[in-house]
């Protein structure tokens, strides 16, 4: 079995990353302009909540007649180039922990390089995995639904796509390429798309409320396939 993770709401909550770069702006803004640091990054969370992430900065910026292209630009930067302070879901420590030593374990994830390596470094994952893969450093067309990075692991490996786990949350691109080629895909219900209704053949084949519930999915599926196999 190679075991593969995704990142982001499937081994710790990606809102916690937004927060914590939110305030790393709120703060630049208290130092660079004297801006209250916690009313900012109040509003920026009320503007987070009723628009979603495109419009946060430059409502902010508006909001104290600051708004202007290269403002935004900074604060984009400072965003994407803070330390974030993450945990680890308490389940996902547990079963790294469980399956690190014991089976071939890799990262699989979409987004900015050092957005992504930053979040990773926070989270102190890369012991744990044999590589991580951030796909955006292969070229954006290698993300997600692309199986570029699956296909690196599997010639690593020397395995079939039958021995393959992938782990992921989001139904629109996660799993969709994958099944066809005999990889399991397991959705783990635990982030912002926890309550999103897959498109037909886009849903994984396992779903699960947390990763408390993973090891008892891949010990039945593996006993099932080899059960198969000496038939």
């Amino acid at each position: 079995m190679i075991l593969i993770f995704d990142l982001d709401d499937t081994l710790y909550d990606e809102s916690s990353f937004v927060t914590s770069g939110l305030g790393a702006v709120a703060r630049h803004g208290e130092d660079a302009y004297g801006w209250n640091a916690e009313r900012s990054l109040d509003f920026m969370l009320e503007v987070l909540e009723r628009e979603g992430r495109g419009r946060v900065f430059d409502r902010w910026l508006a909001s104290h007649e600051q708004l202007s292209k290269a403002r935004v630009t900074e604060c984009v930067n400072i965003y994407r180039h803070h330390r974030p302070s993450l945990e680890l879901f308490p389940a996902a420590r547990l079963v790294l922990d469980r399956y690190c030593g014991q089976v071939p374990l890799y990262l699989v994830t979409d987004g900015h390089k050092i957005v992504q390596k930053n979040k990773v470094d926070a989270l102190g994952l890369s012991p744990a995995f044999r590589r991580v893969l951030i796909t955006h450093r292969f070229g954006i067309r290698h993300a997600k639904p692309s199986t570029h990075c699956f296909e690196l692991i599997r010639q690593a490996e020397g395995c079939r796509w039958a021995d393959m786990v992938y782990v992921g949350d989001n139904p629109s691109k996660d799993f969709v390429n994958l099944k066809p080629l005999g990889a399991l895909t397991v959705r783990v219900q635990t982030g912002g798309h926890r309550n999103v209704v897959a498109l037909p053949g886009y849903d994984a084949q396992v779903s699960i409320p947390d990763l408390d519930a993973l090891p008892e999915v891949l010990a039945a599926h593996f006993e099932l396939s080899h059960s198969s196999l000496s038939v």
